[in-house]
């Protein structure tokens, strides 16, 4: 049903009348005195002018009035509410927390058969597994040397993926505070259902900064019924190239030489989560596959009605009105203008109109 959302507005649509009517009337200043050679021409054409004009001063006001009622309607809001839609009362409250610390930049992983820095598959494989959480309230920590909130809890998928694709490495700073992105989520999520709160924490290093140890953040995200599951990411493999490409010098390397597992993995432990180790694309796809199978838990079942405004259509016709009638009035007024100028021009001439 379509609806006005300030209906009280409504109660301005007498204004004009009421300023006209309250109002003193201006006083005409008129006193200049001008003699033409013409004047008889000028006087039979204005008197055809206020004839034509007291004609479509009528039709004038009423298209005024039209245009003054679209705006006021306009200004009160008008919106249609659709039907009521359900959301699923089975829901997880999920919160993703990503690396974006400068050793995200290191290309150990493969995608699409090109070497890619980390957190470029990360964004790849995070955005096939948003989509699939239809029924979930979801919700984007980025952290490096501080933790920020990305995106708060939502429903709105789409506008997850497009933050999440507009994270940059570094946007955070260069160190990884992990205990401090394990504190936000929990703030985040301390008021939600207990048996329903889980964090996703992905990280290719160690705690390195912050204000809280990893594991005393985790102690307390158990006291507070939140489940952890990490994700630690990077291959165990490099390989460097040599000189000029020719494989002299070339070297073995483990990016992931930083990364603390133990730690991640008693984080995971202490509030009943798991811990997973990716090394490629596919095994980070393999555990985002296995986290996509939680269970869902009851929570309290919510209704809405989709909204839509509706405002620009009354907005947009008193434009197009307004317009128009402008429009009009200059046409006639370059007209009434050039006949003055076409009978001055006769009169010079002595030529008969």
């Amino acid at each position: 049903m379509i609806t006005l959302k300030w209906i009280p507005l409504l109660l301005i649509l007498p204004l004009p009348w009421l300023l006209r009517a309250l109002l003193p009337r201006a006083q005409s200043q008129d006193s200049g005195l001008l003699r033409v050679p013409f004047f008889r021409d000028l006087n039979d054409m204005a008197n055809r002018r206020d004839r034509n004009r007291r004609g479509g001063s009528r039709g004038q006001r009423l298209l005024l009035l039209l245009i003054w009622i679209l705006l006021v309607v306009a200004a009160a809001g008008p919106q249609y509410i659709g039907e009521p839609v359900s959301i699923s009362a089975k829901a997880r409250d999920l919160m993703l927390a990503v690396d974006v610390s400068e050793s995200m930049r290191v290309q150990d992983l493969q995608l699409k058969g090109e070497q890619v820095d980390r957190l470029t598959v990360v964004k790849n494989v995070l955005d096939d597994f948003i989509a699939r959480r239809q029924h979930d309230r979801m919700g984007l920590i980025l952290f490096g040397s501080k933790a920020y909130l990305q995106t708060p809890l939502t429903f709105d998928r789409k506008t997850l993926q497009q933050l999440l694709h507009e994270a940059a490495i570094g946007i955070a700073g260069r160190r990884t505070a992990i205990g401090d992105a394990v504190g936000l989520a929990l703030k985040r999520l301390q008021d939600r259902p207990s048996e329903s709160k889980v964090l996703i924490l992905l990280t290719d290093g160690k705690n390195s900064a912050g204000e809280i140890e990893p594991l005393q953040a985790a102690e307390l995200a158990a006291q507070k019924g939140l489940t952890i599951y990490t994700i630690g990411v990077g291959a165990d493999s490099l390989i460097t190239p040599g000189l000029l490409g020719t494989g002299i010098g070339a070297r073995r390397l483990n990016p992931s030489a930083d990364l603390d597992e133990e730690t991640l993995q008693a984080m995971a432990q202490v509030t009943g989560g798991q811990y997973f180790r990716a090394k490629s694309t596919e095994s980070l796809k393999n555990i985002y596959s296995r986290l996509d199978r939680l269970e869902t838990t009851d929570a309290d079942a919510e209704t809405f009605r989709p909204i839509k405004a509706l405002f620009h259509y009354p907005l947009g016709l008193a434009l197009v009105l307004t317009m128009a009638m402008a429009l009009h009035t200059v046409l006639r007024s370059y007209g009434g203008h050039w006949q003055v100028q076409r009978r001055s021009r006769n009169a010079r001439e002595g030529v008969e109109p």
